[in-house]
């Protein structure tokens, strides 16, 4: 089934130039807000899956309805896949069972990855599919690489992987990394070629938009 889908409509003419000051703030003032009980029980439970499955880790965040998380599990059969995302709602079995190799967690990501850092975890891949782009000029604090939990996900390590509908979200993220880690970001188009991993890389690539692609091997300390 083809798909119609409007392309982000931003009244930013170029990446925000506000970037490296909100990065710089993050680094100087750690996020401190209490752990919420819900997301702590969450992370409790998918750190005991994890050490019963010891198996290389790949963190799907802000999966969705969980379908890239079963697409990632299948592709990376001896990896344990955890995807993330906050909404019940989006976390049924309307695609299927999972593959035993991957476990579907509704948490706080924000309170996740603060937890997943202070737990040691290190997954070996990381994905963030099209996260909202707050596309006003206004909301910058609102996108990953605005917010103040940016330097707890890139402290995961690993291999980063961000999709997205929308250029400058992928520059701007590359810029957040570099002021970050001192390291350079690959930002590249993205041709699926069909082979979809969530039904908004589908709806936005049969709508004829141009799909971005960031990936990282960020270094371990």
């Amino acid at each position: 089934m083809q798909h119609t889908s409007r392309p982000v409509i931003s009244n930013q003419p170029g990446p925000h130039h506000d970037v490296a000051r909100r990065v710089a703030r993050a680094l100087a003032h750690p996020l401190r807000k209490p752990i919420a009980d819900h997301t702590r029980r969450a992370f409790e439970q998918a750190d005991a899956w994890r050490q019963q499955h010891s198996a290389p880790l790949i963190l799907d965040a802000g999966c969705g309805v969980g379908l890239s998380t079963r697409r990632i599990a299948i592709q990376f059969p001896h990896h344990s896949v955890i995807g993330v995302d906050r909404s019940e709602d989006r976390l049924g079995r309307e695609h299927g069972e999972l593959p035993e190799n991957a476990l579907l967690v509704r948490a706080d990501l924000v309170d996740f990855w603060r937890l997943a850092l202070e737990a040691g975890w290190t997954p070996e891949r990381h994905y963030l599919l099209y996260p909202n782009p707050y596309p006003k000029s206004a909301h910058l604090k609102m996108r990953w690489h605005g917010h103040p939990v940016f330097p707890t996900l890139l402290a995961l390590r690993g291999r980063l992987e961000l999709r997205s509908n929308w250029q400058l979200y992928v520059e701007e993220f590359a810029q957040a990394v570099e002021v970050v880690t001192g390291q350079k970001a690959s930002v590249a188009p993205l041709h699926p070629n069909g082979d979809y991993l969530t039904p908004f890389e589908a709806k936005y690539d049969q709508s004829g938009q141009t799909l971005w692609r960031l990936c990282i091997d960020l270094e371990r300390p």
